[in-house]
């Protein structure tokens, strides 16, 4: 149990937590969702990502949610992101009985609520298998193909890069502190003051985060600026040479085709055999 309880503990160190976030950030290149052009997975996306909000038969809910279980598992998403997600989702649930009961809803209040869950579940499994299976560049380039703003387009993949290395920049501050500093030699009952001193190294470090992200951005802005970037943003040549590896193949258009083959069936199915759903 001793050794079970240390490997846990391992696995949801700063370190690991900052890999699973890189892995994420960063794509799996080798998915199937990975090879398919981001344009098509963007525009895919966002219809998934509306269509639930305007469907209320539960069996076509669950038609959708099925692929989407299926395409989570095999983009390889990092566990931390589905523990996350399944801590958020089991707090909502919880939330939903227990006001339900308190202001004295019936089942079918409940199952109301459920239903809205499902749809938010739906939505949120695609944004976990696309996103996760895109690099900042392949997301930036489709959304300047897409015709996005490129001071848009770029400002989401610059703060897709960020992500982790604030993460280990926050760490390193952490570590700078307690080691400069003194911990509580009486930790006190349940070790209250020692983790009031956490806490209070954690808020402090907040301050010099900010500072060196802002000595950061102004370092990669230069950097930029160095290498024509302002006039990439308004060059026609410089978008179509910077977008010219985007290709719409084959397996786009059959991923297109049996994504819209297995709606239109799961809707036709779902209202011929379950009617009152």
């Amino acid at each position: 149990m001793e050794a079970m309880k240390r490997t846990l503990l391992d696995k949801i160190s700063v370190e690991n937590v900052k890999l699973e976030l890189m892995r994420t950030a960063f794509g799996r290149q080798s998915t199937l969702l990975g090879r398919m052009d981001p344009r098509v997975l963007l525009i895919w996306y966002s219809v998934l990502a509306v269509m639930p909000w305007f469907v209320h038969n539960e069996a076509v809910l669950i038609g959708l949610l099925v692929p989407m279980i299926l395409f989570t598992l095999s983009s390889k998403v990092s566990p931390l992101v589905l523990i996350i997600m399944a801590i958020g989702l089991l707090s909502e649930l919880t939330y939903i009985l227990i006001a339900s009961f308190l202001f004295g809803g019936s089942l079918e209040g409940i199952w109301a609520l459920l239903t809205l869950t499902l749809k938010i579940l739906i939505i949120s499994l695609a944004s976990i298998a696309v996103f996760s299976s895109m690099d900042p560049e392949k997301l930036s380039d489709a959304m300047l193909s897409l015709g996005m703003p490129a001071q848009f387009s770029f400002g989401v993949s610059y703060g897709y890069r960020m992500l982790p290395i604030l993460i280990e920049e926050y760490h390193n501050l952490i570590h700078s502190y307690r080691l400069r500093g003194r911990a509580p030699d009486n930790r006190g009952w349940f070790g209250w003051r020692s983790l009031l001193y956490i806490v209070k190294i954690s808020v402090i470090a907040f301050y010099p985060l900010i500072l060196n992200t802002a000595k950061r951005t102004r370092t990669t802005v230069e950097a930029l600026e160095v290498r024509g970037f302002t006039y990439s943003l308004v060059s026609k040549d410089a978008k179509r040479l910077k977008l010219a590896y985007l290709r719409v193949t084959w397996r786009d258009y059959v991923f297109l085709a049996i994504s819209v083959l297995y709606i239109a069936a799961l809707f036709w199915s779902a209202h011929t055999l379950w009617p009152n759903t």
